[in-house]
């Protein structure tokens, strides 16, 4: 990509994996426990592409003798991955529906092989880590950057719609939380990697 680096309009990969998952260097392939979202990457998603939102919350204090605020708290915080999946396989249908396990039966003499996935969900949510990966950087070019985040789930409710000459899709949404095992607050959340250079 020619400069200037830092505009930045390139696809979006995302990949799940266990949690505690460590996550790969910048410019080195996913490990096998990473699963590539869509069986064929960002070409399975809408061109709408993959939004991040970082939303917040923030309480402002007036004091009596003044019309202007003086302080601001945070009191909250969010960080959202969503994207449309265009793409209804078991393996990733299974996303929509608490990442519950696929039935796989194989064919038998006059029946068909199946891969069912129930879609009962129940009280338990189920969690990941959550990878997006790009093959540009705002740094230079043939650099990379990602986004890693240590524990996440998916907060959607997808509403698949089957038409004539329109690609069906799942609306995934993944909502970020707070990594139990993180060493500190500032870690537990997720972070942005920009390669900046070339490994010596």
């Amino acid at each position: 990509m020619p400069a200037p680096f830092e505009i930045i309009a390139a696809p979006f990969t995302a990949y799940y994996a266990p949690l505690g998952t460590a996550f790969p260097l910048v410019n080195a392939a996913p490990a096998v426990d990473w699963i590539k979202i869509g069986t064929s990457g960002d070409e399975s998603y809408d061109p709408e592409g993959v939004t991040v939102t970082h939303s917040q919350e923030v309480n402002k204090v007036r004091p009596l003798g003044s019309t202007v605020a003086i302080k601001a708290f945070r009191t909250e915080e969010e960080l959202m991955i969503a994207f449309t999946l265009w793409d209804v396989s078991a393996e990733f249908y299974r996303l929509s529906l608490n990442s519950n396990a696929i039935t796989t039966v194989a064919a038998g003499s006059g029946t068909p092989g199946t891969k069912t996935v129930q879609f009962y969900q129940g009280e338990q949510v189920a969690t990941m880590a959550l990878l997006l990966r790009a093959d540009v950087s705002p740094y230079g070019d043939s650099m990379k950057m990602q986004y890693e985040v240590p524990y996440c789930f998916m907060s959607g409710s997808p509403e698949p719609v089957y038409r004539k000459g329109e690609p069906a899709g799942f609306a995934l949404e993944f909502s970020a939380l707070r990594d139990p095992n993180a060493a500190s607050k500032a870690t537990s959340f997720g972070r942005l990697v920009l390669q900046h250079q070339a490994p010596l």
